[in-house]
């Protein structure tokens, strides 16, 4: 007796299911004394781990349940199990000790199930105000969820099914048990006009069993009215035509507006405003639109009127919408000639035009066409266009001798009655008396002018106008052209100082003899004389210097083209001696290049010419004297 029990079929595994109960067998443990020859008898225990919730056969080694499987507090058991050989004599000697687990297997019989405050509950309602804000938890229910299975198959999935994506629930996935919370998605959608109220299914569906359990609960939400809509138009604007002429308190149009709110919320009050409501009323429940009692529409003075319309509830929220008015123009004008005598003269070749106005807005009651309805002393002498008035003569009448072998008279006056007659209905006409005088273009002088005068002749006021505004014209252009001419004079006199004067005396200076072989000499200029053999001045040399204050009615020669003026005369000397002051001008410049001195006798050449010309011109003047 020298080897220990042997457990046969290890490892041992054992499972104890929710629906056991007391006494209900488990798992048998069997063991072997080593001593094959003389084997001892085998005595079953718990050497731990049991908990006090399994027993074991000493002699048989079956383990069973002592109580039930909902006092289990694990799921699995360890439990250690001791097999010792037993002598004759009872004492127990070598054991061997061995492992077994249990494990409690719970059936899926239980689905999820939804409590309220009082115990199960498969309704809840909740009362609140639309439009919730966005994440909101709807505080007002209070749900728990519960599997009362273990492990897997206390796992669910809790959905929401109903309208929309309104609401939420948390949490999506539960084990075992969880509090229920749902909260807001969509304000928007949660609307009193849209519904009263909202129902919702709360699902719980266990995910991994194959009885796939569930179970479900109704969320009813009744949802209360806010004033959270303003009135709104059945459209944006409104058009409306009314007669011109209608009387006072005429409707024009009706304008609609819906508030959707509840109770006073949705009660709408219209009211017109703006610059074309003048005439108009609107009554304040029904939208109609009305002119005043004592307007008087009138085509011809506004045809168009437009303002707006608001529509208001009782807490101000409002809505507008544009009205626009037309005023249909009736035909309740003729059409008028500025006389009813008219008097004109007409050019053979040249159309005669009489024009009548018709004061009515619109077409076709203003649009007027001309006739003529009689002619005297022929009626087969005029055509008229029917559209512009004018008045001309038959093609074929090109002169007065066809006109006169029509008529057999030698009277060129002619009485026309027109008529002008509007296209509206219904139609109304006008007529005039037309006087025309007719003669040839040949008669008429002038032109255009004559032709002008002559229609004209009976109308002195036009006439006279024409003439003042030609001369007003002609004072115009006579004014501009010595404008301009007073301007370039101007500018041409201007002397500008781009050369300076250098003062040089020549080179000899000669007396001056007077020689005047003609009369006494009575002006102390008189007596100087230029002679013959006089030495040559320059070129730029001045002479006429001192000739103005001698002759007093002599013209002197031009003076040279400078760009500088010459310096001024001397003062006149009784009986003293005049000289004159000969003046060069010389641009002022970048000194040029040394050219070859003029010769001497050019010099004297040109200023004897220039002697003899002023003695010529002083003899003429003297002459005439």
């Amino acid at each position: 007796q020298d080897t220990p029990p042997v457990f046969i079929g290890t490892p041992y595994f054992g499972y104890v299911y929710e629906i056991s109960v007391p006494g209900s067998e488990i798992f048998t443990v069997v063991a072997k004394d080593g001593d094959v020859g003389n084997p001892n008898p085998i005595r079953y225990s718990f050497d731990d781990g049991d908990d006090g919730v399994f027993h074991i056969n000493r002699t048989s080694g079956l383990i069973t349940l002592q109580t039930l499987p909902m006092f289990l507090k694990r799921e699995i058991f360890n439990i250690k199990v001791r097999a010792s050989e037993v002598n004759p004599q009872g004492r127990l000697l070598d054991y061997s000790i061995t492992a077994v687990v249990i494990r409690v297997v719970d059936l899926n019989n239980n689905p999820p199930t939804f409590y309220g405050e009082n115990g199960p509950q498969s309704m809840f309602e909740l009362t609140m105000y639309e439009h919730p804000p966005e994440g909101e938890i709807l505080r007002g229910l209070k749900i728990t969820v519960n599997d009362s299975d273990q492990g897997a198959n206390a796992k669910f999935n809790l959905r929401l099914i109903g309208p929309g994506r309104m609401l939420r629930v948390v949490p999506q996935t539960v084990l075992n048990e969880a509090q229920v919370t749902i909260l807001v998605e969509d304000s928007a959608a949660m609307d009193y006009e849209k519904h009263h109220f909202l129902t919702y299914k709360l699902l719980a569906v266990e995910i991994d069993t194959p009885e796939r359990f569930s179970a479900t609960a109704d969320i009813v939400i009744h949802l209360l009215d806010t004033n959270d809509n303003a009135p709104k138009f059945s459209t944006d604007y409104y058009i409306a035509r009314i007669p011109e002429n209608s009387p006072g308190g005429s409707n024009v149009v009706s304008v609609t507006a819906v508030d959707p709110d509840s109770g006073s919320w949705g009660e709408v009050k219209f009211s017109i405003y703006g610059s074309g409501a003048d005439l108009f009323l609107i009554q304040p429940t029904s939208g109609i639109i009305y002119t005043q009692p004592w307007a008087s529409l009138d085509a011809e003075v506004r045809s168009k009127y437009n303002f707006y319309v608001k529509a208001e509830d009782a807490e101000g929220k409002y809505s507008l919408a544009e009205v626009f008015v037309t005023v249909l123009d009736l035909n309740d004008h003729p059409p008028a000639f500025n006389d009813n005598f008219l008097e004109t003269t007409m050019v053979i070749g040249a159309p005669v035009k009489i024009e009548a106005v018709d004061d009515d807005a619109e077409v076709p009651n203003n649009v007027i066409e001309y006739a003529i309805m009689k002619a005297e002393p022929d009626n087969n002498i005029f055509d008229i266009n029917a559209d512009t008035g004018e008045i001309v003569l038959k093609s074929y009448i090109k002169s007065m001798a066809i006109i006169q072998n029509i008529t057999k008279q030698t009277d060129c006056t002619w009485s026309l009655v027109v008529q002008a007659r509007d296209r509206g209905q219904p139609s109304f006409s006008t007529t005039a008396v037309v006087k025309i005088d007719i003669t040839e273009a040949t008669q008429l002088s002038g032109g255009p002018l004559g032709t002008f005068l002559m229609q004209n002749r009976n109308k002195p006021s036009q006439i006279l106008g024409m003439l003042a505004g030609v001369i007003v014209l002609m004072v115009i252009i006579t004014v501009v052209i010595s404008t301009a001419t007073y301007i370039r004079n101007k500018k041409s006199n201007r002397i500008l100082p781009n050369r300076r004067v250098r003062r040089r005396r020549p080179q000899k200076q000669q007396a001056w003899n007077i020689k005047n072989p003609f009369k006494k000499v009575e002006n102390p200029a008189d007596r100087f004389q230029v002679e013959e053999n006089e030495e040559p001045q320059p070129e730029n040399v001045n002479y006429n210097n001192n000739v103005s204050k001698v002759v007093s009615h002599w013209p002197p020669p031009p003076l040279p083209c400078a760009p500088s003026a010459p310096p001024p005369p001397p003062a006149y000397i009784p009986e003293g001696r005049q000289w004159t002051v000969p003046t060069v001008s010389a641009t002022v410049a970048i000194k040029p290049k040394k050219r070859p001195a003029m010769h001497t006798q050019d010099n004297v050449n040109k200023a004897m010419v220039s002697e003899l010309k002023m003695r010529l011109e002083q003899k003429n003047l003297l002459k005439h004297h």
